[in-house]
């Protein structure tokens, strides 16, 4: 594309040293940015690309996208907001590859992993290929393996691009998980998407949005976005969730919905559910269909997740029974509610939210036998909404028998502080009750250690990571790993 065609697609306010160039790509971090590249300033908590354009057009980006005026010998375009830029400009050089894609979206604080897995699989089932974007990485089928997206929801460049390669690739189905972020910062600008999935929304990432109202918003952009042309175009809604509405009303008219839920009335509905450590077993009634659902999934949140990927996969057009065989052959994602011993049952989960945490021990509970204690390891990262952190100590105290507070991923912040910040929510520091160990290796030995073989040890918040941040360097570190050889050095 010429530097013409970019200002067309843009709000462009005005053009500095205007002259018609040739624009291979965009970039947005100046270090790499290369020969033939639109350079566009992004504004961040801690830097400002604006003061990065020299460095960036010293390496060969040939045009600037900025909100100010800068002193740089190469054009720039004059915008009111960078961030929507960049995804309009990186959409363009694309080919709008969303269009012409089956794109769904999975929003909420929590079950995006598995959801998007599920219908992931629905798809793969009914002989459609379907690629997958999210929390784990990204791949192009359930055969492939994860590949590194960085982020929940990949930057504009990065997402489309990976659009593209997955439609060049014959691929015509996609579904991904759209964090609020992506939503706020445009990181999904330009996508059209025929489907939008809604779980839950609690506590979560509010350093960033501060209110729960703001952080309820950026999801229902979601929702608003599927005022297009496209055809087919539909919403799924746990109606049990405190802001189904908030969702629901930013539906356009004329796109088919479902709701889902277990305790409000809803068009997908599950009841007669039967909880057990092999899985969880459920009636499902549908507008298209009723049956008896297996699942080898554990835990009432579980059961939310299927009934979320059912709906998607029966709006986009695939029959119930076809979904039945998918949501009862998915094993458990990396990470989430993930066994790892059998005595003592060791799970390891990503919860990290005051409603995942609650959700994994409640799940956990419902697999006790008589003698058994369930004994809760957690810790807060870093960097983040600081005002669960009691909230999380509170719940853990009241669902489990004993409760070890460790470090999760610091990063900047100190350790000790974080646990400082938790345990201002317990509220009897019983010392046979309720432990802290800074180490995580140390705290996940001490876990196993005090745990019989009829116990059950939830070890929580990194799930599937495979690395720790701390203030100065990111180490390898893998929760299940570390219980693996927990349990070995406690055997011998």
């Amino acid at each position: 594309m010429n530097l013409k065609e970019i200002a067309n697609v843009l709000n462009t306010k005005m053009i500095i040293n205007s002259k018609d160039c040739e624009i291979k790509d965009v970039s947005y971090n100046s270090k790499t940015a290369k020969s033939g590249d639109v350079f566009v300033c992004l504004t961040g908590e801690h830097t400002d690309g604006h003061d990065y354009a020299k460095m960036a057009v010293d390496n060969g980006a040939v045009a600037v996208i900025a909100q100010k005026e800068i002193d740089v010998d190469v054009p720039v375009i004059i915008v009111d907001d960078t961030k929507l830029a960049l995804a309009q400009v990186a959409n363009a050089l694309n080919d709008y590859p969303s269009q012409k894609l089956n794109l769904i979206g999975v929003t909420g604080t929590n079950g995006k992993t598995t959801v998007t897995h599920l219908i992931e699989n629905i798809f793969e089932k009914s002989g459609q290929r379907c690629g997958l974007i999210g929390t784990m990485g990204l791949r192009k089928s359930v055969n492939d393996t994860y590949h590194d997206a960085k982020h929940t929801t990949p930057q504009a460049p990065e997402l489309q691009r990976t659009l593209k390669s997955m439609l060049d690739d014959g691929i015509k189905n996609v579904v991904m998980e759209v964090s609020s972020h992506s939503l706020e910062q445009h990181r999904v600008g330009g996508c059209i998407f025929n489907g939008a999935v809604f779980t839950n929304l609690t506590q979560d990432h509010l350093d960033y949005h501060i209110t729960m109202a703001n952080y309820a918003r950026a999801k229902a952009k979601l929702f608003k976005s599927l005022k297009n042309d496209k055809e087919n175009r539909f919403a799924v809604v746990n109606a049990d969730d405190e802001y189904a509405y908030e969702m629901l009303k930013a539906v356009p008219d004329d796109v088919e919905i479902y709701t889902y839920g277990i305790k409000k009335e809803a068009d997908v509905m599950a009841s007669d559910i039967v909880y057990s450590v092999e899985g969880v077993q459920f009636k499902c009634v549908t507008p298209v269909g009723t049956g008896i659902l297996k699942l080898q999934l554990v835990g009432e949140f579980s059961v939310y997740n299927a009934l979320a990927a059912l709906s998607a996969g029966l709006l986009a057009g695939v029959d119930f029974e076809t979904c039945r065989k998918a949501l009862e052959s998915t094993k458990s994602v990396a990470g989430r509610f993930e066994v790892v011993s059998s005595k003592p049952l060791v799970i390891v989960d990503y919860a990290h939210t005051p409603d995942g945490l609650e959700n994994v021990l409640k799940a956990a509970g419902q697999l006790r036998g008589e003698k058994s204690k369930l004994i809760c390891l957690f810790g807060c990262g870093g960097d983040r909404d600081s005002t669960k952190r009691p909230i999380m100590a509170h719940i853990a105290e009241k669902m489990a028998d004993k409760v070890i507070i460790t470090s999760d991923n610091p990063r900047s912040e100190d350790p000790q502080q974080i646990i400082t910040d938790v345990l201002s929510g317990i509220q009897s520091l019983d010392q046979d009750r309720i432990f802290v160990e800074i180490d995580r290796r140390s705290a996940i030995e001490l876990a196993i250690k005090m745990a019989s073989e009829d116990d059950i040890v939830v070890l929580a918040g990194k799930g599937h990571e495979n690395y720790q941040i701390l203030k100065d360097e990111t180490i390898h570190f893998d929760d299940r790993e570390e219980a693996a050889a927990a349990l070995k050095k406690i055997k011998v």
